[in-house]
């Protein structure tokens, strides 16, 4: 059966692939030209090998829902998302700048507080922040980097313009899906990789690595790096272990873990205690450290942030990196980019009304059957409105909370993200909307991964891409053309 392009149901959106005149888009020429020999049972048969290849690796995400864990393998369609070469540099230059700039404010926020005391950003937002750590006041971290490791989710508008939706900075998550997507697609499609010139993203645990192992005290070489997970209940367990297996690490839980009388870490062995230089850490601020913030947390480690506060040890993020990980904040990164940087930013941000100042939340009560509504300091989608599609009581319970607590609610407008032709369960091509999520490391250098983690919201006419509320992936192909 050939695949009926001509019928391709086109949405509002910007289709990645096809233009609207059905033709491929600047380098999707090969793609296209391939799925279309190919037939849409072929591609059928691909995706339940693609599926198996998924069960047989045992490459799950965990759901939590009803106070269970749920295991589900990881949803993915075959059909990848392209990005021609010559966009991508653009884009990956303005998240270097970003995270730059996003660095730069955590280390005056923990510091001088230069960007308040000169008007540029607001005190009290700061103030009501739920994840400013004043513990961190004063430290000056390697390189002055806090964020090593962020996720920025970007959007696709209907004219084709790249948008930052947001930043994630306190332990994102994805990348290992990223890499598996990747291999799956090399299995299903091994012909195209001999003829598309696409970049690989396979050198991602090594760029980690020496992200990490360039943080350690000085006199440590080779450092001792590990990885800190919250254990086999959370719902990144997968990517832990995957993380510390590609990168030759220790795996470790708060418990395997004890800061000696020198104020060093070690890492308890049937060898005896092992010193520990640097840490990735998979565990939220609050649960790092007993003696310093939740005092009843079995996660986390007593006198890590006394280790970590004299440079015995480093962290990856680094404790109160968070305090960027604010849709507040994420409102103010084009200001930061020119107060600390100098220079116009690359990318924009979605427009966003901050529902703390009075104009900007008239406007939001008054047009809730028009915006998406999200809190300040909530992940996976989870808390958010979607104004077109909810009820009025949503709407009126989500009005509620605004007045409640506006300092955590941001509102945005519903824009119609761009679609790539995805393989539905009745085994037709139609338009599916995607965001991606880029990983960028910053440290002694810095680095973008070629693509990132496209997710997709699998079904018809939704625009929730997470995971954990009926989302796919897919993978992501950075292509030269011939321009």
């Amino acid at each position: 059966m050939t695949i009926a392009w001509n019928e391709y149901p086109f949405t509002s959106g910007h289709d990645e692939l096809l233009t609207p005149e059905y033709l491929p888009r600047a380098g999707a020429e090969g793609l296209h030209r391939y799925l279309t020999n190919l037939g849409l049972e072929e591609l059928q048969a691909r995706q339940r090998a693609a599926e198996d290849t998924i069960l047989n690796l045992g490459i799950t995400f965990t759901v939590y829902s009803q106070g269970d864990n749920i295991d589900r393998a990881w949803p993915f369609d075959i059909i990848p998302r392209l990005i021609p070469l010559k966009e991508w540099e653009q884009i990956e230059r303005g998240l270097i700048q970003r995270l730059t700039a996003l660095n730069l404010f955590i280390g005056d926020v923990y510091g001088a507080q230069r960007i308040i005391k000169e008007g540029v950003f607001p005190a009290e937002v700061l103030a009501m922040s739920r994840n400013f750590r004043p513990q961190c006041v004063g430290i000056q971290p390697a390189f002055g980097v806090w964020a090593h490791v962020c996720g920025s989710d970007l959007i696709r508008d209907r004219d084709g313009r790249i948008l930052v939706l947001e930043d994630n900075l306190r332990v994102p998550s994805g990348v290992s899906y990223m890499l598996e997507n990747r291999l799956i697609t090399k299995r299903v499609f091994p012909e195209l990789f001999g003829t598309q010139s696409i970049l690989p993203v396979d050198d991602y645990p090594a760029r980690l690595y020496d992200t990490l192992a360039a943080l350690a005290p000085a006199g440590r070489d080779p450092p001792r790096v590990v990885v800190l997970t919250p254990g086999i209940y959370n719902s990144a367990y997968f990517e832990h272990v995957y993380l510390a297996q590609r990168m030759g690490l220790e795996l470790v839980e708060g418990r395997d873990l004890v800061v000696g009388e020198d104020d060093r870490v070690y890492m308890k062995t049937i060898s005896g205690l092992q010193p520990v230089d640097v840490i990735y850490r998979r565990v939220d601020d609050l649960f790092l450290d007993p003696e310093v913030f939740v005092s009843d947390s079995m996660l986390g480690v007593p006198g890590l942030m006394r280790s970590w506060r004299l440079g015995r040890v480093a962290m990856v993020n680094a404790p109160g990196a968070g305090v960027a990980d604010d849709k507040v904040v994420y409102a103010h990164v084009p200001e930061m980019i020119r107060f600390y940087l100098g220079e116009e930013p690359i990318l924009s941000n979605v427009p966003t009304w901050k529902c703390l100042l009075d104009a900007d939340r008239d406007h939001v009560l008054t047009h809730l059957d028009q915006l998406v509504v999200k809190p300040a300091n909530e992940s996976g989608g989870y808390g958010m409105l979607i104004g077109p599609m909810a009820s009025r009581a949503e709407r009126e319970e989500m009005a509620t909370r605004i007045k409640a607590d506006p300092r955590n609610y941001i509102a945005q407008p519903m824009i119609s993200l761009s679609t790539v032709p995805t393989l539905t369960e009745n085994g037709v091509l139609e338009p599916r909307h995607v965001d991606l999520r880029p990983f960028i490391l910053q440290g002694k250098e810095s680095s973008v991964t070629a693509g990132g983690l496209t997710r997709v919201a699998l079904r018809k006419g939704s625009l929730v891409v997470n995971s954990s509320q009926g989302g796919g992936s897919k993978d992501t192909w950075i292509v030269a053309t011939e321009d």
